[in-house]
This record gives structure tokens, sequence and C-alpha cells, in this order.
């Protein structure tokens, strides 16, 4: 089992987020950073899949090949910034099933509010990765996680890109079977709930919004 909290410091993705944190790295070269440190990231957090055996032919003899057990993994865009990892994740786990949850966070209150949901079926009989590039507040992950496990989901882990200690907190109590992994933690939210230094909104970098 991984721990509750996975810190990658891996010398690729500590590279990686430092071009992605500068304010003039573009959209496509944030775009570009986003879905090459997912694949990394993505390593990490499928590290403990369960495995079985198969019979293969290999050219020079027959031997019993370790393979993926159990039903295709489903992998949980937190809309909209999930997807950017989304498609780098893909890359590696092309069979994957792949759902969206649009969560969006009231400025007045920062608490989420959702607007859409369509996620694989049989969630109890898969490995359920949910990823949203921010864990600031916690408070659309916690949101996100309650909904899969409302849709029945009971193996899940959280992926982000950074996290704020604040967000760590809030899904350690409300959901302290779900891990987390992440590039970073940063040192605090600052007033508007943006994780600092963090690197600005996700969603906006990525998509070239504001």
């Amino acid at each position: 089992m991984l721990d509750h909290l996975t810190v990658v410091t891996h010398p690729l993705v500590q590279h990686k987020l430092t071009i992605m944190r500068k304010k003039e790295t573009s959209t496509a070269g944030f775009r570009r950073l986003l879905r090459e440190i997912s694949l990394l990231l993505a390593y990490e957090v499928t590290r403990e899949l369960d495995m079985t055996t198969m019979t293969i032919e290999t050219p020079i003899c027959e031997m019993d090949a370790p393979i993926l057990d159990g039903k295709k993994l489903a992998l949980i865009s937190i809309l909209r910034a999930g997807n950017g990892l989304m498609d780098g994740i893909l890359e590696l786990i092309p069979a994957a099933r792949v759902g969206f949850i649009g969560l969006y966070r009231d400025p007045e209150t920062l608490q989420p509010v959702q607007y859409y949901a369509k996620v694989p079926d049989m969630l109890e009989d898969r490995l359920v990765i949910a990823v949203d590039p921010m864990l600031a507040t916690g408070n659309s992950s916690v949101a996100a996680i309650d909904l899969l496990k409302e849709k029945g989901a009971k193996n899940i882990r959280f992926l982000c890109l950074l996290a704020a200690p604040e967000g760590v907190q809030r899904m350690k109590e409300a959901h302290p079977d779900v891990p987390i992994v992440t590039a970073a933690v940063d040192e605090r939210l600052d007033d508007h709930g943006y994780i600092v230094p963090g690197l600005g909104d996700a969603g906006d970098r990525l998509f070239g919004t504001k």
C-alpha cells in the first residue's frame, strides 16, 4: 500500500516542475511539460498494481510471464485542469477507462460546486486514480472522492502536481484511505485559496485562459 502522501523527488520531475512554475513559460510549454511530468507521476501512482501471470511463447521457449490482474483501471479527470494530467497517463496506460467529474470553486466560499459527472461502471472492481494538478484547499478533491465512493469505488488514489499542506490535511481527515501522489508540497495557501509559491491557476496556464 502506498503511504498517505508520496512526494516524487525524481530529478526529472523536479526540473520540469521548476520550469512550469516560471511565469514566462508559454501555454504550449506548460502543456507539454504537464504531459511529460504526468508520465513520471503515473509511474509512481501505479507502482503497486495487482499482478498475475499468463503462459506465453517467446521466440525461444514457453514461459509464465507477469501481467496486470483484474479489470482495467479507471482514470478520473477532475475538470478542467485534470485533463492536462490525463493525456500523459493515457500514453502509459492506453487501455484505462476514463471518467470526468466537473467541479468549480465558488470564489466567495471556496466550496466546490458540481456541474458534471460521468464515470466508468464497476468502479468497485477497479483501481481508480483521480487526477487534478492542484490540491489546494482540498474541498474539490474531497467532493470528487465522495462522489467516486458513492459510485462504488473502494480502491482510490489521488494524483496531483502540487499540493498545499492544508489540502493534504483536509484529504487525510476526510479520506484517510486514499493515498496522495504529488511532485511537491508547497508552503501554504494565500487568502484566495491559491497555493504559494505555486504556479498560478493550472487550468488557465494549460488552456491559455484568464
